[in-house]
């Protein structure tokens, strides 16, 4: 039960390759919060910043306020990465861990399987499952979240082993 209650979840092909068409705001903060996990966790997420690719999605590294090897960012609206984040409620959702939620569709991408949230005002967040740290990406409207999470795919393998988070 336990192992199925943190199964989750990737995202088809056919749902990422939607890209919502929009503007992007004025409000380009540049910050995130930068998560607090214990020494483990923050060990892989120290990797993970070293394994990050210089671009996803076609867009430059540009890395929010305050700097931490825990958070990422690309381009301008900001793709943001944050390491070492604490567990989304909806993964201890049986109904999700089933396939039984729209926003948790059975698959993976490139060996990443992803729990997907729509956020207000367009965004999506996708957190990593399955893995020994949990990995949050925001994507803004209008950018193709399927080239973000197949670009850092790699990176998130190589440096989050297959495991449950604790």
């Amino acid at each position: 039960m336990n192992s199925l209650r943190h199964r989750l979840i990737g995202l088809p092909a056919l749902v990422l390759s939607i890209t919502v068409a929009g503007c992007s705001s004025a409000d380009d903060g540049g910050s995130a919060t930068v998560p607090s996990p214990g020494t483990k966790v923050a060990g892989l997420c120290q990797n993970l910043d070293k394994a990050l690719p210089a671009k996803v999605a076609g867009e430059s590294r540009r890395d929010p306020e305050p700097a931490s090897t825990l958070t990422a960012g690309w381009g301008s609206p900001e793709i943001i990465l944050r390491c070492g984040v604490i567990r989304p409620p909806k993964m201890v959702d049986p109904k999700v861990a089933e396939g039984g939620d729209a926003d948790a569709v059975a698959g993976g991408v490139n060996g990443v399987d992803w729990l997907m949230e729509q956020q207000e005002g367009g965004a999506y967040r996708f957190t990593c499952a399955n893995r020994s740290a949990y990995v949050e990406v925001t994507v803004p409207e209008g950018v193709d979240s399927s080239a973000v999470l197949i670009d850092l795919a790699s990176a998130v393998k190589k440096a989050i082993p297959v495991g449950i988070a604790d």
